[in-house]
């Protein structure tokens, strides 16, 4: 009987977790590089900035309301972005759909010539990759520094941030993106 209250009260802990008023049951799920993921104890707002597709067209944080987002802002001149996005390609492979989403945001000056190579070498097949050339957003989230990655609920608030470079195809980062999604 011991083991089914257990694994009842671990259920209810990733269930509360996926509506981030149990923060302290995500924060467990933090090893390793996935320690600097800070959740906040109160939703921030994001931005209503707008930036554009790789075709050009306008896009928002508005347009993935519905669903938790890892937005990550990275520049095909960042070191540690480059090195990350291979992961981030995977973790959007495994969870990615309608309710979880990875956001990449090329920031700043990244010539649409050198993401779409970067993104043909590096083999990205997942991702969908965003461009803020003016750097609305991040100036908007206050994004000091490269890469930032933040997390958003279904409402595009903010719910923790990350400074630099992660294991995101880790099994730390996957128990947390499986706990917000109620453990799917």
């Amino acid at each position: 009987m011991r083991p089914i209250l257990a694994l009842l009260a671990f259920t209810a802990a990733f269930a509360s977790a996926a509506t981030a008023q149990d923060i302290p049951a995500l924060e467990g799920l933090r090893k390793g590089d996935m320690k600097k993921l800070v959740f906040h104890n109160e939703a921030k707002d994001s931005s209503n900035a707008k930036f554009v597709t790789m075709q050009d067209d306008p896009a928002s944080l508005e347009d993935f309301r519905g669903k938790y987002v890892l937005l990550n802002f990275w520049a095909t001149w960042c070191a540690p972005c480059r090195t990350e996005m291979p992961m981030l390609d995977e973790l959007e492979a495994e969870f990615g759909g309608d309710d979880f989403e990875v956001v990449a945001l090329a920031t700043g000056p990244n010539a649409p010539a050198a993401i779409r190579r970067f993104v043909e070498d590096e083999g990205l097949e997942n991702l969908t990759i965003y461009r803020d050339p003016k750097q609305k957003v991040a100036r908007e989230m206050a994004v000091l520094g490269l890469p930032i990655t933040v997390l958003l609920d279904p409402d595009g608030n903010e719910i923790a941030r990350m400074q630099g470079d992660a294991e995101w195809n880790g099994e730390s980062a996957k128990a947390i993106i499986a706990a917000m999604l109620g453990g799917a």
